[in-house]
């Protein structure tokens, strides 16, 4: 920052101002006598509680089995939050016969488009999981009490740190710290009344406690027994909290929670979030310890299976953060980052004040019975029965016959795999009637909803448009080739070519090889194209090669979050499509790293269309509140499609809070984005697609109905295709050789493209029936007639009956389109480009070397890239020899100068360019160089933007000058070389050589897994060593480094590089290589393979099998 002191006449600077302000108090003083640290407080007596005391208490905060084994146990082993896969196909809390714990009707929300998430891994440095605990002054006016609090390293708490909380001012030796301990238990004699009144005591006695002297409130739910039950944690606190902000007294105490009921990440990000500034979950620590001591963890010991469940729960709770772009805790606490789902307005407006809840729900009386029903397993009120003493078995995350009941059950996968391959269209509506079969299962919002009779006339199925047409809206989800085996990837491809459908890629890349059709006129290559963070395989002649690219902005499985291959997965052949190292596992970074706002993403947008110019350019959203507008911003950034995903989509892999707990079912985002469109006026220049959990006719249907044109299916194809709904896509272990890359597992893959096509004929045909009984001769005539859609009452349901779904059959009262009739104008006629082909039409036909010579201003955005896409086209993947157009630019280049350009292709520029210079750079190679009439020195000066190399596959980037931030993220092949660089240098690279002949900032290398970068006079403080080495340069690499700066000299004139050209033996030694240690190993395995004559693929899966 600075400051004009008008006064003075003068510009103050950042320094001065900050100096001024940290001398104006003795803050230092003050920290020091104020204060306390949690970790030098006096310890407390360990209390272990014995096995039998444990169970009564898991049984009655609703523990089962499956939660022991699936997220207490992998938790408190290995310290991180465990993964799971293939989506969520349960009921929402709102819909469930079981009695959900409050969390469940909570949704995690996220960042998409209209800012990025943070990288909560790779760029841990600026974030911060530490807190205080305690009583908050004015910060206008600071004194010593503004620093009377207690410092917290995790917001999670064990319970001797909670004890000694509670007894911090026992000695009386902590004035101004005083505890006070609130009894968070209710009679269930008296249901959701005597709920309501416990907790109006409660607010009172806190406020008395705080008149009192009390600043810290631990509400605490232990003690419960068989008469009294215990509050509901999140209802507790966040009731206090707004009870105490009401009666503006919040800031003097700082409240605590210890709860029995809190095991998961979501319960603590929810408590936090509601204004819990720590979290004690004791009974999931003394779970633990219990698991430990009865031999089901082995290996460590109690004490280190409670720390190893603090990280996990912290750390996940800064991942949710972070998918908020929150990079503090202090900042989340009471943030109220959530969307409710299924509660009534009526609780909200009580006791979660501004929280949304869109649809109403179930009101206090049923959170009473539901905690009750979890008491009464615990204290049944009968006395305990014979062998009732253990768990309940769970099945939220793996079907169970006694669990939560699943979309997918073994009874349907059969049904429908029995349909499919013995072409039985009465079988496949067995398959159809059981999943619809929602009104008196009540599994999803859709379920819900009725087709109006009356309305419009039935019409003979005969005069329906052919399944032929209603084929082309479908597509198959996004699911790489790495999640699932090149059988299955193949096979989705092949099917939905024939019927005119589209399969789409994945974020893994495609191999080239599919571009080609088969003799026989099948066709594998995927229709849609994925673009998503990691830009794993996103070349030039991938792009060119799409009717569809998508934009993964989040995915319904886990939003907010990069992609995930655990190593295991990562086998050569995905490594190679992917440009990664084989046996590395790869996380996309979060945000896409050249998308931090809506006018980002149309620039991206612009890029791709640029990129190819005959394809739809797709936006691939998922359902929370606000996805309306960010739908009407994609519109507006001239997205041909924008997709609305459902929080229950499939993944191969993602942590369960994400899994479970993020996200909003797609009727809801759907049916907003319908509204906010029409609204605004940008229903008819948009396609709207959909896709989450889509089993049925009927669920098109009702999609149609809600505002949807294209349909996405990706569960129900891969069941046909042979999955049996494992759920162990993550672990490489599929038996049906589905979601796996073992070479023996996938001989087992029993899918055919018949399967496929049969299912989706089937679906076509259910669809043709549907609009035939509402009277719609065409699918087209259907879309946004939302006036056919009505809800039952849902009296069967013992919590359905509050909700209210009008808000989604809105009808919009405009005279506005309901859908697509116009299409976009991407700007591509003003292009510079067209002037570039055309000036090298010669070398386009018939390859003769072309010299050109153009002013370029930064109005020019994306210049060079359609004449890339020209030359793909033309000539394949390969592109032209090098050089052969050779362009050189005078003056300031705009946005995503050189993007995706290919081999053949040389760009250079006299002058400077804004970010994005040579993403997705595919073989072409970019000069860029001060103006010859320049006077500063080209090494202490800016001359390009951030995000330079953005997922760079092939080619050269050489830059005389300084760059900013994120160079090279992701760089997968290509060689760049430059004079500086900002923070993030080389983040995500996976291969590649960098040269960097000057600075570095921050956490260089961070998520780094291969390629090698070499830093003059390097300051190793700045380098993320997690998986890199910093090494002197080996002998066996001069050469080459050498070669590199003798050619960047040549080419830009580099100063620098003249001097190190001129004296070699002087500067290598201040010459360093930055080496991933994973890449290293792989290497050297490949070195030895070659020497020994094996065959280099074989060593490499041996050793990545262990």
């Amino acid at each position: 920052m600075f400051l004009v002191d008008i006064d003075a006449g003068r510009i103050i600077e950042d320094d001065e101002i900050k100096s001024t302000l940290a001398a104006s108090a003795p803050y230092g003083d003050w920290l020091h006598g104020g204060l306390v640290r949690l970790s030098d407080l006096p310890s407390r007596e360990h209390i272990v509680y014995p096995h039998s005391s444990v169970v009564r208490r898991q049984r009655a905060f609703g523990y089962t089995e499956e939660e022991l084994r699936i997220i207490i146990t992998p938790m408190a082993r290995n310290g991180a939050e465990p993964l799971g896969s293939m989506g969520t196909d349960t009921p929402i809390a709102a819909l469930s016969n079981k009695p959900r714990l409050l969390f469940d009707y909570f949704a995690q929300l996220f960042a998409q488009v209209t800012n990025p998430p943070l990288d909560a891994i790779r760029e841990e440095l600026v974030t911060s999981l530490g807190g205080s605990i305690g009583p908050e002054h004015n910060l206008l006016d600071p004194g010593p009490a503004s620093c009377r609090q207690i410092s917290i390293q995790f917001p999670v708490i064990d319970n001797d740190e909670l004890a000694k909380i509670i007894h911090v001012n026992a000695d009386g030796d902590q004035p101004g710290l005083a505890a006070y301990v609130v009894k968070g238990l209710f009679k269930i004699a008296g249901g959701g009344k005597s709920l309501v009144a416990r907790i109006e005591e409660i607010r009172k006695e806190v406020s008395k406690a705080i008149e009192d002297g009390a600043r810290i409130i631990v509400l605490s739910d232990r003690d419960g027994d068989a008469e009294n039950a215990p509050i509901p944690s999140l209802l507790l606190t966040s009731a206090v909290h707004h009870h105490l902000i009401r009666e503006k007294t919040r800031t003097k105490v700082g409240l605590v929670v210890e709860s029995g009921e809190v095991r998961e990440v979501h319960h603590v990000a929810l408590l936090v979030g509601f204004g819990a500034a720590a979290v004690n979950p004791y009974l999931a620590m003394e779970s633990a310890e219990d698991l430990v001591r009865q031999g089901v963890i082995t290996g460590i010991t109690p004490e280190k299976a409670v720390r190893n469940l603090i990280k996990s729960l912290g750390k996940g709770v800064l991942k949710v953060m972070s998918k908020m772009g929150v990079s503090t805790i202090a900042s989340y606490t009471g943030a109220q980052i959530f969307e409710a789902i299924g509660l009534s307005k009526e609780i909200v407006e009580e006791y979660f004040v501004g929280a949304t809840s869109r649809l109403g729900g179930v009101g206090i009386e049923t959170i009473a019975q539901e905690t009750i029903k979890r008491h009464h397993i615990a204290y049944p009120p009968g006395g305990e029965i014979p062998g009732s003493k253990k768990l309940q078995i769970g099945g939220e995350y793996q079907w169970r016959r006694e669990g939560e009941p699943h979309l997918f059950d073994p009874e349907t996968v059969f049904t429908l795999q029995h349909a499919t391959r013995a072409k039985r269209f009465d079988v496949f509506k067995r398959y159809t009637s059981r999943v619809d079969d929602q009104s008196k299962r009540l599994m999803t919002l859709r379920g819900l909803f009725t087709f109006k009779e009356g309305v419009r006339k039935p019409i003979s199925i005969d005069e329906v448009e052919p399944a032929s047409e209603i084929l082309k809206r479908f597509a198959t989800g996004a699911m790489s080739y790495g999640s699932i085996s090149q059988e299955a990837h193949e096979t989705l491809a092949i099917a939905m070519n024939r019927i005119g459908g589209k399969s789409n890629t994945g974020e893994g890349g495609e191999d080239p090889a599919r571009n080609t059709p088969e003799k026989n006129g099948d066709s594998k290559r995927s229709a849609i194209k994925q673009v998503a963070s990691g830009r794993f395989g996103v070349t030039s002649e991938y792009l060119v090669n799409a009717d569809d690219i998508q934009i993964k902005m989040a995915q319904g499985a886990k939003p907010g979050e990069g992609g995930q291959l655990p190593g295991n997965k990562v086998y050569p052949w995905i490594a190679k499509v992917r440009y990664s190292t084989p046996g590395v596992g790869l996380i996309s970074p979060p945000p896409h790293h050249d998308i931090y706002s809506i006018e980002d993403l149309a620039q991206l947008i612009h890029d791709l269309k640029n990129a190819n110019n005959q394809a739809r350019i797709h936006v691939k959203l998922v359902a929370e509140v606000g996805v309306g507008t960010v739908a009407a911003g994609v519109s507006k950034a001239h997205a041909d499609v924008v997709l609305i995903s459902g929080h229950d989509g499939g993944t191969g892999a993602s942590p369960l809070t994400s899994l479970k707990h993020a996200g909003a079912p797609w009727e809801l985002g759907l049916a907003e984005t319908q509204q906010t469109l029409m609204l605004n006026g940008l229903r008819d220049r948009i396609v709207v697609q959909v896709d989450g959990q889509m089993k049925t006719g009927r669920d098109v249907i009702i999609a149609a109905l809600l505002g949807a044109e294209e349909f996405g299916f990706a569960t129900a194809p891969l069941v046909v295709s042979g999955c049996i709904m494992m759920r162990v896509c993550h672990l490489d272990t599929c038996p049906v050789g589905v979601a796996t890359q073992n070479p023996e597992l996938r001989k087992k893959f029993s899918g055919k493209p018949e399967f496929v096509e049969t299912f989706f004929e089937y679906i076509a045909e259910e669809v043709r029936q549907i609009l035939a009984e509402l009277g719609f001769k065409k699918l087209e005539d259907a879309i946004g007639q939302v006036e056919l859609l009505d809800t039952k009452d849902a009296v069967e349901h013992w919590k359905a009956s509050g909700l209210d779904l009008k808000p989604l059959l809105k009808s919009v009262e405009v005279n506005s389109p309901r859908k697509n009739t116009t299409t976009q104008d991407h700007g591509l006629v003003s292009a510079l480009d067209n002037k570039l082909i055309e000036l090298s039409k010669d070398a386009l036909t018939n390859k003769t070397p072309i010299r050109l010579d153009i002013p370029v201003r930064n109005v020019n955005r994306t210049v060079g890239t359609m004449l890339g896409s020209q030359i793909t086209r033309n000539f394949g993947g390969a592109g032209l020899a090098d050089d052969t157009i050779d362009i050189t630019f005078h003056g300031s280049a705009g946005q995503s100068f050189g993007a995706f350009i290919p081999s053949g292709l040389t760009l250079r520029l006299y002058g400077d360019s804004n970010d994005y210079v040579g993403k997705g750079l595919s073989g072409g190679r970019i000069i860029i160089r001060p103006d010859e009439k320049a006077t500063f020195e080209s090494a202490k000066n800016v001359i390009a933007g951030n995000v330079i190399g953005y997922g760079a596959t092939s080619g050269e980037i050489m830059i005389s000058g300084v760059v900013g931030e994120r160079f090279c993220v992701r760089n997968s092949g290509a060689v760049a070389i430059v004079e500086g660089v900002g923070d993030h240098g080389c983040e995500y690279m996976t291969g590649g050589t960098v040269i960097i002949l000057g600075k570095t900032g921050r956490n260089f290398a961070a998520g780094m897994s291969g390629g090698c970068a070499f830093v003059l006079d390097l300051n190793p403080q700045l380098v993320n060593t997690e998986m890199v080495d910093v090494l002197s340069l080996p002998l066996d690499q001069e050469d080459l480094v050498k070669k590199y700066v003798s050619k960047f000299y040549a080419e830009t004139g580099s100063k620098i590089a003249g001097e190190i050209s001129k004296d070699w033996p002087t500067f290598k030694d201040r010459i360093s290589l930055v080496m991933p240690r994973d890449y290293a190993r792989v290497l050297e395995v490949m070195a030895k393979a070659e020497r020994s004559g094996l065959s280099v693929e074989n060593e490499v899966m041996a050793v990545l099998n262990g």
